[in-house]
């Protein structure tokens, strides 16, 4: 179906202008807006995903699965990296230009005479509920914007919760600790659904022990009762063995990085707890799925020569995990690091692990309103280098913008060096639009 360029115009239009309202955590515009749609969420089986880290990977992975087993599969993930259609899926196909801007205009004109004014992401939640409810999908995988308790996405009555794991981000709307974040994430709990988490840290798993025995939710904690252990790992791939209610040797997911093993096992759990509540998922399924799943900007090989990678590692777990991943994987290559954090951000934690690995450092600005400028990064990375012991890269390099970044970076480049652009979801999305990938309402990233 062609898509009507007026049409469409104006439908990034509204979307865009719904970015005035903000992020406001809270239930009661998007009960509202499921109403109006006929409850659109009740229309299919789901899981929820919450959690700092890894809800991307492991909801893609989950999702792989449920569509290798024959169920047709919805998948709304978020933020995006280039386009806004990689948010909302069936069967791993992105919705179409012309179907978001029929869901636009549908839900536009549904609340018209009402008083609500849903925020962006709200709006976003309604038409992807709508669209897998009018596609008739059997499962969808669902992962958490922010938090949980008060998310948008807490309007589902899934068959298992899954919480990743749990760090410091997004402070000013969860809490300043720890525990706080964490019982804010564990709102997505629910009374008899199992819940499954990926978090190694004491105080959290007591935290939703405490929570999950209240309504009665058995609790498998990664390490415990199910495990993984790694076999192989290249720039594009890993290999683990697993361990749980059955062991599967073998396995692999065409992702890289240490962490993405715990995902993935995550995934592999999942399919046991579904086979044990009636929903049949074959080994051979599970396998392909795992195998032929997708997932960009996660260490993702974006070009060969001049080498490219990115990374979308926001917050100080992600950006360790990424270091250590990269001191792996390209132990004898000289990294040349892209930089853009927002301002938002710990940009002091987040830049030190990856200042480690960086042989020269460029950093850059999405053009999005809460970038952190390259000035102000650049005085948080000359009070890094002051500390004894610390690797210093040969250069630093402050940029306007994240062509110019690549620019500069393509200009240092040997064929010793990799280039490795991270820092948010908004400087590898650009980068991706630069290096030639089609960007549909590429600005609404959030």
């Amino acid at each position: 179906m062609a898509c009507d360029t007026e049409k469409y115009e104006d439908t990034v239009t509204y979307l865009y202008s719904l970015q005035k309202h903000g992020i406001k955590l809270g239930l009661s515009n998007t009960k509202e807006l499921m109403g109006i749609l006929g409850e659109p969420q009740n229309s299919f089986h789901s899981i929820h995903i919450a959690g700092t880290n890894g809800k991307g990977s492991t909801a893609s992975m989950i999702a792989s699965i449920l569509k290798e087993s024959g169920f047709k599969t919805g998948l709304f993930t978020s933020p995006h990296l280039i386009s806004f259609t990689e948010r909302i899926r069936v069967n791993s196909d992105q919705i179409s230009e012309s179907d978001v801007i029929d869901l636009a205009s549908r839900i536009r004109n549904l609340i018209a005479d009402t008083t609500l004014n849903p925020t962006f992401f709200e709006f976003v939640t309604a038409m992807a509920f709508h669209h897998f409810a009018r596609n008739s999908v059997d499962w969808a995988v669902i992962e958490t914007g922010m938090g949980g308790r008060l998310d948008a996405t807490n309007v589902v009555n899934p068959e298992i919760t899954i919480i990743t794991n749990i760090s410091l981000d997004h402070c000013e709307f969860l809490g300043s600790t720890i525990v706080e974040i964490a019982s804010e994430k564990a709102g997505i709990i629910k009374q008899g659904v199992p819940l499954i988490t990926a978090s190694d840290n004491p105080d959290v798993i007591e935290q939703l022990s405490v929570i999950a025995e209240k309504l009665h939710a058995d609790i498998h904690v990664y390490g415990n009762g199910f495990k993984g252990h790694l076999k192989e790992m290249d720039s594009g791939h890993i290999t683990f063995n697993y361990e749980g209610d059955r062991r599967h040797d073998n396995l692999s997911v065409p992702l890289s990085g240490k962490y993405q093993l715990v995902n993935a096992c995550v995934a592999v759990k999942t399919c046991e707890l579904l086979n044990s509540r009636g929903v049949s998922i074959p080994e051979s399924s599970m396998r392909k799925g795992l195998e032929s799943m997708t997932m960009e900007g996660r260490l993702e090989l974006v070009s060969d020569s001049p080498l490219i990678i990115l990374d979308g590692a926001h917050n100080p777990d992600a950006s360790r995990a990424l270091a250590e991943s990269v001191k792996e994987l390209f132990s004898e290559k000289d990294i040349i690091l892209i930089a853009g954090v927002m301002n938002d951000k710990d940009i002091n934690d987040i830049m030190a692990p990856l200042m480690e690995i960086a042989e020269s450092v460029i950093l850059t600005k999405a053009r999005y309103e809460r970038s952190a400028s390259p000035e102000k990064m650049l005085n948080i990375i000359t009070s890094l280098k002051k500390g004894k012991g610390q690797h210093i890269p040969a250069s630093i390099t402050a940029t306007a913008s994240v062509p110019e970044a690549l620019d500069l970076a393509r200009s240092q480049y040997t064929e010793n060096s990799i280039i490795l652009v991270t820092g948010s979801f908004y400087t590898t999305g650009e980068a991706k639009e630069v290096l030639g990938h089609r960007a549909i309402l590429s600005e609404l990233r959030e």
